[in-house]
């Protein structure tokens, strides 16, 4: 069992430097696919030091946590890259990442409304696959990570305008390419 401390002061951890961490991981990784790979594998390491060590061993926890995360990107692509020797990596998840339609009450919505909406992410995330890693990396910390402008613009090393020029525009493209 947990110890109910060490639990209470992770999450305290957690949401003190979850938004940074998550941007410089995020900065660091080539591809937007890994990030929430190697965020989940930084906070686990972390834990697991916390719960063997004590909060004791760590000084500062945000310098702690970018250096777990500096390590997690480094070993991660470099397996990946030894990896791509032995393994073709070209695949296509069937799924695309969304649950899949046995996994929902058919009471609760309208097929129809689901199957056109399924259709419809799915457009949006192939039109954006082929966008430029930098401008994925903007969709996902302001969609996915709630990031704001400004926080996206300071962990990408990017302008703040530049930033709104890559969303609006990008989001301003899907919307032509979606009708």
């Amino acid at each position: 069992m947990d110890n109910p401390d060490i639990v209470s002061r992770f999450g305290e951890i957690y949401d003190a430097t979850r938004r940074q961490v998550l941007a410089y991981i995020t900065a660091k990784c080539r591809y937007t696919d890994d990030i929430s790979d190697i965020f989940q594998e930084t906070y686990m390491d972390f834990y697991q030091v916390l719960a063997s060590r004590g909060e004791g061993h760590v000084k500062c926890t945000t310098a702690y946590m970018m250096k777990i995360a500096r390590r997690k990107i480094a070993k991660h692509y470099t397996l990946l890259e030894r990896l791509k020797a032995f393994v073709p990596m070209t695949f296509e998840n069937e799924e695309g990442g969304y649950a899949e339609l046995a996994d929902f009450v058919p009471d609760s919505f309208l097929l129809e409304e689901f199957a056109i909406n399924q259709l419809m992410v799915e457009a949006a995330w192939q039109y954006l696959k082929q966008k430029p890693q930098e401008v994925k990396k903007v969709f996902y910390l302001y969609f996915e990570a709630g990031l704001k402008i400004t926080e996206i613009a300071e962990a990408l090393g990017l302008t703040e305008s530049n930033v709104k020029n890559k969303l609006y525009r990008t989001l301003k493209e899907l919307r032509e390419y979606l009708t």
